[in-house]
């Protein structure tokens, strides 16, 4: 930092090496800046500042021509010298830096009595060799500023030359990073411009293994036809609104009549990724058209207003004139309002619903109402269990209008892929433990639904994959009657389930941690539990019976001993294993809760495991990943029933005179 008190600091960027002005427009609109303190040896004397800062004051050369060069924001030189003795004391005392409001920076030692220039641009390119990836492709993420993601958007499709150097691809495999050359670190992301030497080798090898069945690749050809597909994806991005390494969209307009331009217009409809501009009034909702469909309309005379207002923008963006890229955008937003008023609507709503993120608030709220009711255990009970309680009802609202929300935006039923799925069995286990909680009043059921609803809402969380959770529908599954009945019903059939199983653990914990075990509360768990398990076996076999039926109109038959089939036929069997047990006076209290622990093993294999098979016909179902977590989540459960079928507070040491053994079921 030359000095921090006058929010000046020396840089080298692509523009040359030179002192700025860290509150100038340029720079607050990039954002939070990172900044480095430099050490000496000995105290800096006053002037050393000076001499660094008026040693960077070099004049540089203009970046290479071009349309884009010519639009890039200066950053003007200092033109007096900073206060010396400031900046001298903040360089021998960081305390004193830091009391004047420096921002958070790493710290890097210069030899020699004072830092020069050289010194500074020498410790710049040390730090940018050993972070690799994070100066060197500007990982913004690691410097202190992260890109939204329609910022993101805008640079790949606007502004190629600042999109490649943002590391946004993620590459796990090893034997990946050994083809590309690059070594094995903590980050996992890399930038367009590291992987464009190696894009014909990625394009060869994913090739070879693209001819390979999926299920049998091996986990390197797998992961290179990934990353291939999502390069190819970034490619289509970069060719949506205007090709790359031309003039841009005004130019192309321009241009329009010339012989060379219908070829270019092709290849921009044939790699769009989206189509971006509305259809005319009266047509039809699927008539939407790409940037090089309305070029080759414009050849022939029927130029698209939009396309025009979109060049604006395009143009605006790449001069970073903010006045008039605002207002292209409300040219572009008048044309789609006039057109399509209902898709303008939509998009304005699932943007509100996106911001305002009801099920991570639901989440949150979850917790809160798990955490009061623990602490109405030891401290106000009579107040804090229906507080507990009041929250628990708040986070079900939410969540219930968060469903509601999705379900008007997709015109669909609740329930439409995996992440979905999550949220419905979370909510479905929320509003179970609400009606249990109404009917004992022993906080049990605000307990299990708390723990329920946010459990599932995490697993939700992690399987939003892209971001996409409004993803298009899949042929298979495009009929809402029996999305609204199959899926319905089955869903429910896995939120009582995996209920019955949190109630088994909440019985399992109570009694060995409890210091004063209560038959009474003991019974009534189990009492809540075999109800639930009733219910869960109601809908799980009419979930199951609806399925055979769409499979019957779909496929031809009513059952294949499909994985998917066979899955929810043993959540079925499952539970009224369960239920015959406990009528033949096969197992009691702790008997019946083991197996409703277990219920949670078969759900999560019927839910997800059979997914990672990848064969069957429910091929939208599929998954590659999460077996380590369900895996773990099995082994926890496994746990569970060994401790639960464990004697209470079994680490107790006790002087026992006898052990009589009985012949009677646990």
């Amino acid at each position: 930092v030359v000095d921090p008190k006058e929010h000046s600091f020396f840089s080298s960027t692509n523009s040359g090496a030179r002192t700025a002005y860290y509150d100038s427009p340029y720079w607050r609109a990039r954002g939070s800046a990172r900044f480095y303190r430099y050490l000496t040896d000995k105290p800096a004397r006053s002037g050393a500042a000076a001499k660094i800062a008026s040693a960077a004051q070099q004049p540089t050369a203009p970046a290479g021509g071009g349309r884009r060069a010519k639009y890039r924001p200066a950053i003007q030189p200092v033109k007096t010298a900073p206060a010396a003795g400031a900046t001298a004391r903040s360089a021998a005392d960081p305390a004193s830096a830091s009391r004047a409001e420096l921002a958070p920076g790493k710290v890097l030692r210069i030899p020699g009595k004072h830092p020069q220039a050289v010194d500074v641009a020498g410790a710049l390119a040390d730090r940018n060799q050993a972070a690799g990836e994070i100066l060197r492709a500007g990982n913004l993420e690691q410097l202190g500023r992260t890109v939204d993601a329609d910022e993101w958007l805008l640079d790949v499709m606007l502004r190629p030359d600042v999109a490649e150097k943002q590391p946004v691809f993620v590459i796990d495999d090893p034997e990946v990073l050994g083809l590309l050359g690059l070594q094995q670190t903590s980050s996992r992301y890399f930038s367009f411009k590291t992987l464009a030497p190696h894009l014909d080798e990625v394009q060869r090898q994913a090739s070879a293994a693209h001819d390979i069945d999926a299920k049998q690749r091996t986990r390197f050809q797998g992961a290179i036809v990934t990353l291939f597909q999502r390069i190819y994806l970034y490619y289509r991005l970069q060719n949506t609104l205007q090709m790359p390494g031309t003039s841009g969209l005004d130019s192309e307009l321009e241009s329009i009549a010339t012989p060379e331009a219908g070829q270019r217009h092709e290849q921009l409809a044939e790699l769009a990724a989206f189509r971006p501009l509305p259809p005319p009034a009266g047509a039809s909702a699927d008539a939407w058209r790409s940037v090089g469909e309305a070029l080759g309309a414009a050849r022939s005379g029927m130029m698209d207003p939009a396309l025009e207002s979109l060049a604006r923008l395009a143009s605006a963006y790449d001069e970073n004139d903010q006045e008039a890229f605002n207002r292209a955008v409300v040219a572009i937003s008048e044309v789609a309002a006039s057109r399509r008023p209902d898709s303008l609507g939509q998009a304005d709503s699932e943007r509100l619903f996106n911001r305002a993120q009801p099920f991570y608030a639901g989440m949150v709220i979850y917790v809160l109402a798990l955490l009061t009711l623990f602490a109405s255990w030891l401290w106000k009970r009579s107040v804090l269990e229906p507080t507990a309680f009041a929250l628990l009802v708040a986070g079900a609202l939410i969540h219930t209008a968060g469903l509601v929300t999705r379900i008007f935006l997709q015109g669909r039923p609740p329930v439409t892929n995996l992440y979905s799925s999550a949220v419905f069995v979370g909510w479905t286990a929320v509003v179970l433990g609400i009606a249990l909680e109404r009917i004992y009043r022993k906080g049990f059921g605000t307990a299990v639904a708390a723990a329920s609803g946010f459990a599932s809402l995490i697993v939700a969380h992690h399987l939003m994959g892209d971001g996409d959770t409004m993803e298009m529908m899949r042929a298979v599954l495009d009929s809402n009657f029996w999305l609204a009945t199959h899926v319905i019903t089955i869903t429910i059939g896995y939120g009582g389930t995996f209920l019955a199983g949190a109630l088994a653990i909440g019985y399992t914990l109570r009694r060995h941690l409890s210091r004063r075990p209560d038959s009474t509360n003991s019974r009534t768990l189990v009492s809540m539990t075999y109800g639930v398990i009733c219910f869960s076996l109601f809908f799980s076999f009419v979930g199951t019976v609806l399925g055979g039926i769409w499979a019957d109109q779909s496929w031809g038959r009513f059952w294949g001993w499909d994985p998917k089939e066979n899955g929810a036929l043993l959540i079925v069997l499952w539970n009224a294993v369960i239920l015959h047990a406990r009528w033949g006076g096969y197992v009691r209290e702790k008997g019946i809760m083991a197996m409703a622990i277990f219920g949670n093993v078969i759900t999560s294999l019927s839910w997800f495991g059979v997914n990672m098979l990848g064969v069957g016909l429910h091929s939208y179902g599929f998954m590659d990943s999460a077996f380590r977590a369900l895996a773990g989540f099995i082994g926890s459960q496994l746990v569970l029933i060994a401790i639960c079928l464990l004697p209470a507070h079994f680490w107790r040491q006790r002087a026992v005179a006898a052990v009589k053994t009985t012949s009677q079921p646990v």
